[in-house]
Formats: C-alpha cells, structure tokens, sequence
C-alpha cells in the first residue's frame, strides 16, 4: 500500500455495545430510544437524603457475575463492569478473532471522565472505619482512568496501542475520533473504542448540584432545548464500538454498519464550566469535523445533540449549529438522546455514536422526550417525543465538556 493510501484510509464500524439506563445491550437499548421511553429513575445506589435532584438514570438490575467472574468482579470499578459488557457485545458483532498474527495491529482507546470514583470514595470509608490493612490490594487499579483499557487489553489480548482520553464529557467523543484516525493513518488496521462513566456517588452528585447543573424534577427530566428545562440528569453506562480500515473489513467478509468520515475538536478556552454564549467552540468543531469529512453542510440529515438541558449548554448549541450549517440549520434534524438516557459523561458521546449508526442502519431518527414548551433561543427541529422515520445519511455527533472541550464526529452510511 502506497503512503497516500494509508494517509487516507476509509474507516468503517463492524461492531457495538451498549449498557445504558434503558437495557443491557444494543437491541434493548435502541427499542427503548425509539419508544422515548425514560432510564430516570430513583436513586438506589447512592443514600443521601441532602441531595436536591429528583433522580438519576442508573443502570437497573445490573449484577456483573452475569458477565463475568465473580472474583474479577470484585477487582473492577464499576465503570469498569460496565466496559466489559459493552466491549463484549461490540467484539461479539464485529466477530474480530484476535491472533498472534494480528494482536499487534489492533488498538484500543477508551473514554472516560473520571474513572473509579465510586472506589475511591468506598477505600476512603473502608480506610477510615478499619484502617490500611482493609483496604482491597486492587483499589488502584480500580481507580485510575485507564485501568478499563488496561483489562480489556488483558481480556481480549490486544497488544497494539492503548490509550485513554479523559476530556470530561467530550472523551467518549474523543476516544471514538482518535481511534479513527489511528486506523485512517494506518498506525492499526482496527480498533476497539468507545467510552465507560459511573460517578454515581454523593460527592459527584453533589459536585453538580452545587454548580447548579443538575434538574430537580421528580419526573420528567430532563428537558433538553425546552423553555422549562432546568438541568441535566446524571445517568451511568457504556458504549463500544469496533472500527477497522476497509481493506481490512473486506478482507476478512466483516458486516458494515457505517463509516467514520470525519473528526474535529477545538477548545473554548473561555470557561471551567460554561459554554460561550454564542457557542464560537463548537462551531468551530463541527465545521473542522465537516471539512475533514469532504461534505457540505447541507449533506447533513441529523445532528446528535449534546443537548444537556441546562439552559446555558441547549441555547449555545442551537447558536453553533446555525454558525456551522447556516440555514441549512432549519433543515437538519436533531435530537438530545439524553432525554432518555441522561447525561453519561465520558461516556456519552460513544454511546451517541452508537445511536448515530443504528439511525443510519434503521433509517430512523431518535426522539427528543420531554419536550413541551419551544423556547424562542432553541428554534430549530428537535424531533419531539417521537421517533421519525426518515433518510438518514449524515450524522453529527456533537460532544461538549468542562473544561471547554469540544469534540464532533461524522458519521456515514457506507457506499
């Protein structure tokens, strides 16, 4: 293969996982987003009568000895756990057999915002009730952000590169645009990526009920780009998906879902929190991510909003995407998933790329749920409350952190 050729590789995805406040898997998952169906619920896995949210959207009935070994279990996080299933269900579709032969041209690049913070806040209770000696021998490994790909690199045998982002809520975004262009640039020929996040503990919580980003509505929340959103939900889960450079895919008879055509991040570099008013950040990372496709904005069909609905994040976003598409911004499609599923953090936008390559195969656009009154600042077409048939074969998929991150992807039904 000539320089050029590697320089330019097309990038495919052969395989995806899901775990995510609506099911287990990928089948479940996507037939609770088309339904609009809601993972808000109660809080179960954190006690603590002082938090002022109504809910979370937690992972129900989640017992990780179904996916794994009990004893391993111990020994993750579990933001960890749920890495495994996800990475298991994409691997098990992609049907990627990992050899001698091959080990070493296959990557992995993981997101996550935090990693084991539930671990880290159980050690220090542990520590301070029994003292050093109760405390689990595996607790850093546990904790430290790259201890998912670290054991998924264990588990499957992957011994190419391995990495992890750690870019707040852009990193599933971001995991999934660095692997496609280790495989565009020819550095491996696939790549397990996507993203894991479980902060589901009160000092997180709380954290973001003090920043006041978070919805306090018992039902119904949240509320992405409507003009009573009030926050956003904090949900926990994993996505994963397989990526691989044509050749390779053919080569080997794997199934195609979509193409990755293009990748683009830019940083606000205005705010520890907040987005700028006009959204200027995120334009620009959709335009980069467009012109590194080769497409027009017009080419778009559906956007995949960040759409946390805190009311600062849905008004700058609607700003970037007009100052990205311009009017073809009226024309376009978009929805925030996270009215279904919550906010996942590091890894929402993985699980977003995800939902991007099910619309793409199904032909069909995820709704906006709980979206009642339009607010003037968020005048475009948010797919309410219902699923909706269409032709879909563009996708934007836009990811936005604290700290000013800001990381698009597109996503392309493969000809």
């Amino acid at each position: 293969m000539n320089n050029d050729a590697v320089s330019r590789r097309r990038v495919v995805i052969t395989g995806v996982g899901l775990i995510t406040p609506l099911g287990h898997n990928v089948p479940d998952t996507w037939a609770a987003i088309l339904a609009g169906r809601s993972g808000f619920g109660p809080l179960t896995l954190v006690d603590n009568p002082n938090h002022t949210i109504g809910g979370l959207c937690e992972v129900k009935n989640f017992d990780p000895a179904e996916y794994m070994d009990r004893k391993d279990a111990r020994r993750r996080d579990r933001y960890q756990q749920l890495a495994v299933v996800a990475a298991a269900e994409a691997m098990r579709q992609a049907n990627l057999s990992i050899t001698d032969d091959n080990r070493e041209r296959i990557g992995i690049t993981i997101g996550t915002g935090v990693g084991g913070m539930r671990t880290i806040v159980d050690q220090e209770d542990v520590l301070r009730e029994g003292g050093l000696r109760r405390l689990n021998p595996f607790g850093i490994t546990m904790i430290m952000p790259n201890g998912a790909a670290g054991m998924l690199a264990i588990e499957y045998g992957i011994t190419g590169p391995s990495t992890t982002i750690t870019t707040a809520c852009a990193a599933g975004n971001d995991a999934v645009g660095h692997a496609f262009r280790s495989v565009r640039y020819g550095e491996v020929d696939a790549i397990l990526t996507g993203g894991t996040e479980c902060i589901m503990t009160s000092i997180a919580i709380g954290g973001f009920e003090r920043a006041g980003a978070t919805s306090t509505r018992s039902s119904n929340a949240p509320q992405p780009f409507d003009a009573n959103r009030d926050g956003l939900v904090i949900g926990e889960g994993a996505g994963m998906l397989v990526l691989e450079s044509l050749e390779h895919a053919q080569a080997r008879g794997a199934n195609i879902l979509a193409e990755i055509v293009g990748y683009g991040q830019t940083t606000d570099a205005f705010h520890i929190t907040a987005p700028p008013d006009d959204g200027s950040g995120a334009a620009r990372a959709i335009r980069k991510a467009l012109v590194d496709s080769g497409l027009r904005p017009e080419e778009v069909d559906y956007v995949s909003a960040h759409g946390t609905a805190t009311p600062l994040n849905d008004a700058a976003e609607t700003k970037a995407i007009k100052a990205a598409l311009g009017e073809h911004a009226y024309n376009v499609a978009i929805s925030s998933t996270k009215s279904m599923t919550g906010h996942i953090m590091g890894a929402t936008g993985a699980i977003e790329s995800v939902f991007c390559t099910l619309a793409i195969r199904d032909q069909i656009l995820p709704p906006t749920i709980n979206y009642s009154t339009p607010d003037p600042a968020c005048d475009l077409d948010y797919v309410p409350n219902t699923a909706r048939p269409a032709r879909v074969r563009v996708c934007l998929n836009n990811a936005f952190g604290f700290g000013g991150h800001n990381a698009v992807l597109v996503i392309k039904e493969f000809e």
